[in-house]
């Protein structure tokens, strides 16, 4: 028996080979998809993380499964030739980006980039910030991210409010029970948040959801917090605000942001470069999930985060 996986860099390969002994007959190449396939037939290729993914490279050859990297797949399952199954990574990033959520929520209460910038200038500017306890906190978006995010905020004395699709009861570990409003109640919700976290993926269904009427309905310095999609929310709609509220943003549209973009001087705005999952935990969490694919594949089992086309 043969079973090929191909993962696009030799560290991931060695993370794979290293995270306990292989079945017998599995291989794992290493494959960019921009020169030709190591084999007529490859059980499971997993493209690059970020940048060019050379998906047009499997047209001619037989795949068993495309393995994702990332857990937003929107920009790229249209692009894989039709028959092929698709496995997002749900299970890999959600830890790293709620922490980073968690992170510029606090950088932004506590207005940390204003005195690194105090340091560099080396000026004792001692002030006064707003906290995280105390705050009445609205998380759109209650999947493995948003899960996540409420976990960690459970331990800041915060008052949390959910929104998703379809309203639901979850029970979230260290939290208990959120009562989860539908995506239609939002607007009225809104006005009486502190601090908004956005954790819903992209598509049609999310696409500019923040626009410049939506973001009319926060409270005068609240704060807006988006870690799921950069199209989530209308930039120029968050510019046109001037700064009457205040955005912790690690995606945004477009991407990357243009040098002399007004976002990079919008008052009260934080910045990261979309960094939600780069973290020392995405290398062996990835690796474990290819390692299970394998498993579940030999076993003849479906792939778990089969995403369905």
């Amino acid at each position: 028996m043969s079973f090929l996986v191909t993962v696009p860099t030799t560290e991931l390969a060695a993370d794979v080979v290293t995270s306990g002994p292989l079945p017998d007959g599995v291989e794992v190449h290493v494959w960019d998809m921009a020169t030709p396939p190591p084999a007529p037939r490859i059980d499971i290729v997993v493209p690059s993380y970020l940048g060019r993914q050379h998906l047009s490279s499997l047209a001619d050859i037989e795949v068993g499964l495309v393995q994702g990297q990332m857990i937003g797949y929107e920009t790229v399952i249209e692009r894989i030739p039709a028959g092929i199954p698709f496995a997002n990574a749900a299970s890999v990033h959600e830890t790293a980006t709620a922490e980073l959520a968690l992170g510029l929520t606090l950088a932004a209460q506590r207005e940390l980039p204003r005195f690194v910038r105090a340091q560099d200038a080396g000026v004792w500017d001692r002030g006064f910030t707003s906290s995280l306890a105390d705050r009445r906190v609205l998380l759109v978006g209650i999947g493995g991210v948003g899960k996540g995010i409420a976990r960690r905020l459970a331990g800041f004395e915060t008052s949390i409010t959910a929104v998703a699709q379809s309203a639901r009861t979850e029970t979230v570990e260290g939290v208990g029970e959120i009562a989860v409003h539908p995506l239609s109640a939002l607007p009225a919700l809104l006005p009486e948040a502190e601090i908004v976290i956005l954790s819903l993926p992209g598509g049609p269904a999310t696409n500019g959801l923040f626009d410049a009427a939506m973001l009319a309905r926060m409270a005068d310095g609240a704060l807006l917090v988006n870690v799921g999609r950069g199209t989530l929310v209308d930039t120029d709609a968050l510019v046109a605000e001037g700064g009457r509220i205040r955005a912790a943003l690690d995606v945004m549209d477009p991407e990357p942001l243009p040098e002399g973009h007004p976002l990079w001087t919008l008052p009260g705005v934080l910045l990261t470069p979309h960094i939600g999952g780069a973290s020392t935990a995405m290398s062996p969490r990835i690796a474990a999930l290819i390692r299970t694919q394998i498993d579940r594949m030999l076993a003849g089992e479906d792939p778990v985060n089969l995403i369905r086309r």
